[in-house]
């Protein structure tokens, strides 16, 4: 592997590696060399992702927390410093979701939209999904003065898309909040990015986008009309994408680069 990508040294904790996207930026991590955290609630899809790195030559090891409870994620801090030797180093922060009750349906009214459920989406995206995870691990970073935390967010952060009016707005506040982290600790040695994923098939939407028999469904089709290159991006090349910032050196700055991800569209903010 390039050095360039290198990870070996390095103590990756995932929140929210026990969902699809954030299981596989885990592996891509592991495969990098690094020692990964899987960090979320479920610890049945916790561990099988752990024993899946592990498998193939890594070194993993899931470890429960709740990303919405301080003192949760301290625990699990804690117990990953102790478990790898050291101080987490790379933080990707993928917990995230939206709620029904949140999204606008054709027809809909957002004067009546429940406040909430609008504070339970914001909560999971922005508290749970980058604020605590940041505040809880980078103190650790800042002491020994080297660390890359990336944040999920998502293109409806940038480009607000119809129906998902809390999530959309949630994920703005979460890239709004990475620039500033990220000019805050610049001069510390904290790379702080995010990514902003187009459309990427993944568990929670899978039924939104495709019929059973793999056709699109009429949401889908109107979806993939407005995706790069008419297809939808794989899951596995945005992992890589972590890879790439977790394991870049160079100092921080904040600016904005569109990649290409095998047909699916990301921004990074770097």
């Amino acid at each position: 592997m390039n050095n360039l990508f290198d990870l070996n040294g390095d103590v990756a904790t995932v929140i929210g590696g026990t969902g699809e996207l954030g299981g596989l930026m885990s592996e891509a991590l592991g495969a990098g060399g690094a020692k990964v955290a899987v960090v979320g609630r479920n610890a049945q899809r916790g561990e099988a992702r752990a024993a899946k790195i592990n498998d193939a030559g890594g070194t993993a090891r899931f470890f429960p927390a709740d990303g919405l409870s301080g003192e949760s994620l301290d625990q699990a801090r804690a117990a990953i410093a102790d478990w790898a030797g050291g101080p987490t180093s790379v933080l990707v922060n993928a917990a995230g979701g939206n709620r029904p009750e949140a999204t606008i349906p054709p027809g809909g009214d957002f004067c009546k939209l429940p406040l909430d459920a609008w504070r339970d989406v914001f909560d999971l995206n922005l508290v749970g999904g980058a604020l605590l995870p940041c505040q809880v691990f980078a103190p650790d970073m800042i002491r020994a003065e080297v660390g890359s935390i990336i944040n999920i967010a998502s293109m409806s952060g940038m480009i607000p898309l119809s129906r998902v009016v809390a999530y959309s707005a949630a994920k703005s506040a979460v890239i709004n909040l990475t620039m500033w982290l990220a000019r805050e600790w610049a001069t510390t040695g904290i790379r702080v990015n995010a990514i902003s994923p187009g459309f990427f098939p993944a568990e929670q939407n899978r039924k939104l986008l495709f019929n059973e028999d793999g056709s699109y469904t009429e949401r889908g089709g109107q979806i993939i009309g407005h995706t790069p290159m008419a297809r939808f991006g794989k899951p596995e090349e945005l992992a890589g994408a972590v890879v790439w910032l977790a394991s870049r050196r160079a100092s921080s700055f904040v600016t904005g680069q569109n990649i290409a991800v095998d047909g699916g569209f990301a921004s990074v903010t770097i």
